[in-house]
Formats: C-alpha cells, sequence, structure tokens
C-alpha cells in the first residue's frame, strides 16, 4: 500500500486530496500544526478512517519535520501547505518566505532522506507568473509582482526543478491556476463572493464590497484540480505541468453569476470607486471599496493547460457557471443548517 504524505491537509486542496487518495487505496498522512481554533473543520469526515493518520508538526520547525518524515517514509509527498495570501503577504513577507520558500527546502531535503525514490508534488501558482503574456504555458517567463509569488517561483526554481536536474529526484511542479470549492476559506474574494450572496439571499446581509472587480483569473474547480496533483506523479518522467481552464473571468462575472445562483441580476452604475452593482429592485447589492484593492495586481491570468490535457490525460470537468452556483447553493445550505464553513 503506497504512503502519501500531505502538507497542508486542513486546507480546501488537501481535504479534496485526502478523498482522493483514500479512494485510490493509499495510506494518508496529514501533516497538521498546533491551533487554538478547530483545525480539523473539513477533516472530521476522515478522521475514523484507520488509513488516515494526523502527524503534528509545523512548516516552520524542521526537527518535526524531520521526525515526521523518519515515521511515515513516505512514498509521494504533497506539498500544499502554504501562507497563500497574497495580500497578506505584503504585510508579512517574512512569514510567507519562511513557509512558502524554506518551507518547500526542509520538506524536499527531508522526504530525500528517508526514501531516495520518493516522489514529490509542489503547489506551485499561477500567480508566479503576473505578466502581460496570454495564455500562459509552461514556457511563459515567471514575473512575480508579490511576496507570496516571489517566494513560490524560487521554491519552484531552487527545490523543485533545481533539485530535479541536480539530483535526478523525481519533483514536479503544478502550476495551478485559481481554483475553488465551497471549501474555500473566507478570506478569498471568491468565498467571499458566495457566502455573502447566499446571506443576501437569507436577508442576512444587505450588501458586499470589494475591492478591484475588473481583475480577471482563470477559475477552476479544486476537486478536478487535486486529480492533476496526483496524475503528476504517476508519469514515468517528472515535469511541470500548467492546470487551468483555458478561460478567464472578472471578479464582476463572478459577482453576476452569483446573483444569478440567488435569482438576481446585477446592473451596474457609475464608475472606479464610486461604482455599484444594483438588483433588479434597484437595491445595492455590492460597492466598491479602496481599502480591498491589492498594492499591485497581475494582468489576466488565464492557462494554456494543453500540455496537461495531452500528457496527463487530465481535463477539467466543471465549468465555472456551475462551481459559482455549487458555492452559493453550498454556503445557503451551511448558513441554514448554522454551520461554521
Amino acid at each position: 500500500m503506497k504512503k502519501a504524505f500531505i502538507t497542508g491537509v486542513t486546507g480546501q486542496d488537501g481535504s479534496y486530496l485526502i478523498e482522493f487518495l483514500l479512494d485510490k487505496g493509499y495510506e494518508v498522512y496529514g501533516f497538521v500544526r498546533r491551533s487554538s481554533v478547530d483545525p480539523y473543520q473539513r477533516l472530521e469526515s476522515f478522521l475514523s478512517n484507520d488509513r488516515f493518520h494526523i502527524v503534528r508538526g509545523n512548516m516552520r520547525d524542521l526537527s518535526t519535520i524531520r521526525l515526521a518524515m523518519e515515521e511515515v517514509v513516505p512514498d509521494e509527498v504533497y506539498n500544499l501547505a502554504a501562507q497563500s495570501h497574497v495580500g497578506l503577504s505584503f504585510r508579512c513577507p517574512d512569514e510567507t518566505f519562511d513557509v512558502d520558500y524554506y518551507g518547500v527546502g526542509r520538506i524536499v531535503n527531508e522526504a530525500m532522506k528517508v526514501n531516495k525514490d520518493v516522489r514529490i508534488y509542489q503547489a506551485s501558482t499561477s500567480e508566479m507568473f503576473g505578466c502581460e503574456i496570454t495564455p500562459q504555458s509552461e514556457t511563459t517567463p515567471f514575473d512575480p509582482i508579490s511576496p507570496y509569488a516571489e517566494a513560490k517561483v524560487k521554491a519552484h526554481e531552487e527545490f523543485i526543478k533545481g533539485y530535479r536536474e541536480k539530483y535526478g529526484i523525481y519533483a514536479c511542479s503544478g502550476i495551478l491556476f485559481n481554483h475553488e470549492s465551497p471549501r474555500r476559506g473566507k478570506q478569498f474574494v471568491t468565498r467571499k463572493i458566495t457566502h455573502s450572496f447566499a446571506k443576501i439571499k437569507l436577508g442576512q446581509q444587505d450588501l458586499v464590497e470589494l475591492g478591484n472587480i475588473n481583475s480577471r483569473r482563470d477559475w477552476g474547480y479544486a476537486k478536478d484540480y487535486v486529480e492533476a496533483m496526483w496524475m503528476m506523479l504517476q508519469q514515468d518522467t517528472p515535469d511541470d505541468y500548467v492546470i487551468g481552464m483555458g478561460k478567464s473571468y472578472s471578479v464582476r462575472d463572478f459577482v453576476e453569476a452569483a446573483a444569478k445562483a440567488i435569482g438576481r441580476t446585477v446592473t451596474w452604475e457609475g464608475s472606479g470607486v464610486d461604482e455599484v452593482g444594483k438588483d433588479q429592485d434597484g437595491n445595492i447589492i455590492v460597492r466598491i471599496n479602496e481599502k480591498f484593492y491589492r498594492p499591485t495586481d497581475p494582468a489576466d491570468l488565464v492557462a494554456d493547460p494543453s500540455k496537461a490535457m495531452e500528457k496527463l490525460g487530465w481535463k477539467p470537468k466543471t465549468s465555472f457557471e456551475e462551481l459559482v452556483d455549487m458555492m452559493v447553493t453550498s454556503d445557503i445550505e451551511a448558513l441554514s443548517a448554522g454551520s461554521r464553513l
């Protein structure tokens, strides 16, 4: 039975990856740091499974990583842990680099020590591009414009691509474009939108305040994307792959899709920070607030996933409209039931 070691297991992607690997018959070990709040909100359904195990540790603590690797001796490592909030990375650049760059080095080096044949997946990101070249593929030059993106580029170049070329290890970067789900944290704009519109539907909130609604991203469904992570580690030769839908949408588009999911339409009036979105009854349900603008924002991010489709045989199963509707519906159900998620 193969053993998989997952960092960032309490996050959106981690929970979907646990499901996927357990269905494949893996023994799964989740690396979890101590928290004063419940870190198991997304993991409750797995805690009773005798093939899922919690391993305590911290991406910033080498000794705990070393002990974990020696305990598990994994066949596959999926490094999903990160300080992944782009806006927060400007406020906390040191923490971002410690986890997203140095943490990757700690994981890769310790995994190599316990199993020379280990296969390593690194969660890279479309934010590494940040450039004017559209669409972005594996050959597009990196041009990071945030501490988060800079840390991810350095980790990829040194510990994944660099170690692969220098030591011949099996290490892959999945350069994933934005992927969302009902399990997405509410600090991210997509879930903020769907959660807010669910509250508007239930009469618990009047409107939502957003930043740059013209910012564009390539949004897909996280559950589809974790399958691509696994596929990368099943190939004969390690390589890096862009994973995305191949089409970008604006935050404005996301808002309109979320409004549609609760039976409303949005009409936009004004411009810039004075722009508002009104529903069909004239009620303002969206306002612009400058405090939610990023210091910098990448150009139009849209994936060219043709390599993954051709070599891995991967393709997304869920459309943008289906994704947004799913998220809003889930938030309505959770709020109606009094859920914390």
